[in-house]
């Protein structure tokens, strides 16, 4: 009997050219479990398009599942349509093509209002209220006609990297850095299921900086948060994400771990990395 042609090896199979595929184990933080793997992904994105008056492509045609309990970061050029589908996950956008589901829910048979409390965002600059620390925690309680007791602010001051004795303090005499994460305790007080962060730490100093991405990863070790985060540092990305997608014109041309994708040898990857990716089209 004549030797057929020997079998290719898993390593000797090329990656897909435009997805990046995760592989089977990762080690520490890429680590999942095998229930998550059969889980209802926390967020599904389907086919969303969005085309500007102008008809130039914003999303064109994008999916994306995001897993339950695991942070994935949006990264690419100015312009490449992050931020837009960074906001069609809480309705802050109405895609005009496409569907996005929560828990495996359409997201546009729910009220809008407790969407936002399920679905947390927090974005470049902390839009706090007239009044102590504690009073903007307060608020989204508030709005539900219910009451935060102090214990209550404290455990959210804490679970925002904050000391307990920040309550009392006026806004106005807040740092960059406290503000963000006063902002972020706001957020947690609506209990989400889920955060969406937009450039949350682009305005603050490296200190500051470290202190927000520490508060995240706390949040997803110990609460299990999945989280949605767009920006434009690559060495955040590499800190705090455990999946990656780089989105090209409207298009999301590759995704894996930050390991897999900052060692790629894609010409996109690379083109972006060194800086000479442009938004509309690869240099």
């Amino acid at each position: 009997m004549s030797d057929g042609p020997a079998a290719s090896s898993p390593e000797d199979t090329p990656k897909t050219p435009n997805v990046l595929k995760r592989e089977a184990t990762q080690a520490n933080r890429h680590s999942t479990s095998p229930t998550a793997q059969t889980e209802t992904p926390r967020l599904q994105l389907r086919n969303l398009s969005l085309t500007s008056s102008s008809q130039e492509r914003i999303l064109d045609d994008v999916s994306l599942e995001v897993p339950r309990g695991r942070i994935v970061g949006l990264i690419g050029p100015s312009g490449s349509g992050k931020s837009t589908l960074l906001r069609a996950m809480n309705r802050l956008w109405e895609p005009g093509k496409g569907t996005v589901l929560l828990d495996g829910n359409d997201i546009t048979a729910l009220d809008v209002v407790k969407l936002r409390r399920r679905v947390g965002a927090l974005f470049q600059t902390a839009a706090l209220f007239d009044g102590t620390v504690a009073d903007n925690v307060r608020y989204g309680p508030r709005l539900r006609g219910e009451r935060s007791t102090d214990n209550q602010v404290e455990d959210l001051l804490q679970k925002a990297g904050l000391e307990p004795g920040m309550a009392s303090v006026p806004a106005s005499q807040l740092s960059g850095g406290q503000a963000q994460r006063v902002s972020l305790a706001r957020t947690l007080a609506n209990q989400p299921e889920c955060l969406l962060l937009d450039e949350p730490t682009s305005a603050l100093d490296p200190g500051a900086t470290r202190l927000v991405e520490e508060t995240i990863l706390r949040l997803r070790d110990e609460t299990g948060m999945t989280v949605v985060m767009v920006s434009h540092d690559v060495e955040q990305i590499r800190r705090v994400a455990d999946e990656v997608c780089l989105l090209v014109k409207g298009r999301i041309v590759e995704r894996g771990t930050p390991e897999e994708l900052f060692a790629s040898q894609q010409t996109l990857s690379q083109q972006f990395l060194k800086g000479t990716l442009e938004a509309g089209h690869a240099a």
